[in-house]
């Protein structure tokens, strides 16, 4: 089964991988929908499950296609079916703690046990077939948490389901070990086609991401009527946008090919770098529907539980990136810390200007930090990974 594994002359990421991240446009769009109609603790946490699950079906995906020839007819048929189950979960996302929870969790289990099953098969005799069992096992372990979610109600099935991914990161964590298999090493990645690609496909994910403050933004735009307060909400929003994108590339994002090539434990890097994009994606999703309270209502009334969510975004993000900072240079640089925490602190205050000013602040945070990066940079042009060991 050689002819079927990737080469290591396709360091580049290929059209099927392009298209199998297609469908995470939807998923990302479902999950702020999911938040908008449900704007409450409550409503936080499902949206923060289901991101999870979806989280855990991007990096089983991106793994498949790490390893597999994307070039090759039968690589590209076994792919369809994950991306199609991915397509199905994200359709019913919006009723997945109502009467969609078995489609939900039945298509999520499909993807990731179908993928592994595949894999295994295909990696008979090949050293990489280990983990993809460890793996196997590990998702083994929460699928009875995720099967009797779907028949529970409420939040027994948002706990019983959180508790299976956070089954799945923590296998992630500590190398995914199993019975007299041990776990991952800690010195390459098992099933990944270069350092080059890893690096693409995060970025690939993360632009994946950006297209949803875009979309919702320019949405709800439409449907706002053009006037003088929504034209302006639609501008910071959209800055916002590109500020995430600035402050993601700059350094951390345009060098952690190089980080991974320079650590010396790369199962640390991988989880911090995972881990920095699942909560940057929390981020984003909540940036995303504030955009659309902001846009819609810019000048209207100020909910407590709004302004959390249109300064709660870019903390969240920033939080994440600052996680990203530290699995590709070992440090964290102040204004990630300090923009986080004046976004938190400057919440109270918030309740007494309209919505356009409270997302006009997290902009102008934002760039500061953006700012603060050029600074930085010029005075260390230089500067190299230096991943933690």
């Amino acid at each position: 089964m050689a002819v079927l594994l990737r080469r290591p002359e396709q360091p580049r990421a290929a059209f099927l991988e392009l298209f199998a991240d297609l469908v995470f446009v939807l998923a990302f769009v479902q999950l702020s929908l999911h938040l908008v109609e449900h704007l409450s603790w409550t409503g936080a946490f499902q949206t923060l499950v289901l991101l999870f699950a979806m989280m855990h079906a991007w990096v089983s995906t991106a793994r498949f296609t790490d390893l597999f020839d994307p070039l090759h007819p039968l690589v590209q048929l076994f792919t369809m079916p994950i991306i199609f189950g991915t397509l199905v979960m994200a359709a019913a996302t919006p009723e997945a703690f109502g009467r969609r929870g078995l489609v939900f969790i039945g298509a999520y289990l499909t993807v990731r046990l179908g993928g592994l099953a595949v894999a295994i098969f295909f990696l008979r005799g090949h050293e990489a077939q280990p983990s993809a069992v460890r793996i196997l096992f590990w998702v083994g372990m929460a699928t009875p948490a995720w099967i009797a979610g779907a028949f529970l109600p409420g939040w027994v099935r948002a706990a019983l389901w959180m508790t299976a991914a956070l089954v799945e990161y923590v296998g992630l964590a500590i190398g995914f070990p199993a019975p007299k298999m041990g776990r991952g090493a800690t010195r390459r990645f098992e099933i990944v086609a270069s350092a080059e690609h890893v690096a693409e496909r995060f970025q690939q994910f993360f632009i994946v991401a950006l297209g949803e403050p875009i979309l919702v933004a320019g949405l709800a735009f439409a449907n706002a009527g053009f006037g003088a307060a929504s034209s302006a909400a639609t501008l910071v929003a959209f800055a916002t946008t590109a500020l995430l994108w600035r402050i993601y590339i700059h350094r951390a994002g345009a060098l952690l090919a190089d980080a991974i090539t320079a650590t010396t434990n790369l199962r640390r890097t991988a989880v911090a770098t995972v881990y920095a994009h699942v909560v940057m994606a929390a981020g984003i999703v909540t940036i995303a529907v504030g955009d659309e309270l902001v846009i819609t209502h810019p000048l209207g009334h100020t909910d407590p539980a709004w302004i959390a969510v249109i300064l709660g975004g870019p903390a969240l993000f920033l939080a994440g990136r600052a996680i990203f900072e530290y699995a590709v240079f070992g440090r964290v640089s102040r204004p990630r810390v300090i923009g986080a925490l004046a976004l938190i602190a400057l919440t109270p205050a918030m309740t007494l200007v309209p919505l356009l000013a409270v997302a006009t602040t997290a902009a102008l945070i934002l760039a500061g930090v953006a700012v603060a990066d050029a600074i930085r940079a010029r005075r260390r042009p230089s500067e190299q990974p230096s991943p933690p060991s």
